[in-house]
């Protein structure tokens, strides 16, 4: 993607994963960090994504019922196979 000065908050969202797994170039990173300062809900929605992260990492296979679990198995091989 390429990047001007400013981030569009739409970009801030395909940019996160990037950004949180730190691949992202360093003028990108730099254009990111920036909106971050200036946009609160950007802000908010990054502290979101970590929080999920970290909720989600600590899930045990045991956690989710197993009907639950079929469907989130044939959910994730649906959206994989197209």
């Amino acid at each position: 993607m390429r990047l001007d000065r400013e981030l569009t908050c739409a970009q801030m969202v395909e940019l996160v994963t990037a950004y949180l797994e730190q691949r992202l170039p360093d003028v990108e990173l730099e254009v990111f960090e920036e909106h971050l300062v200036f946009c609160d809900g950007c802000s908010t929605y990054l502290d979101q994504v970590r929080a999920t992260i970290a909720a989600a990492g600590e899930l045990r296979s045991e956690d989710i019922p197993a009907g639950l679990r079929q469907q989130l198995l044939e959910t994730f091989r649906e959206v994989h196979s197209t």
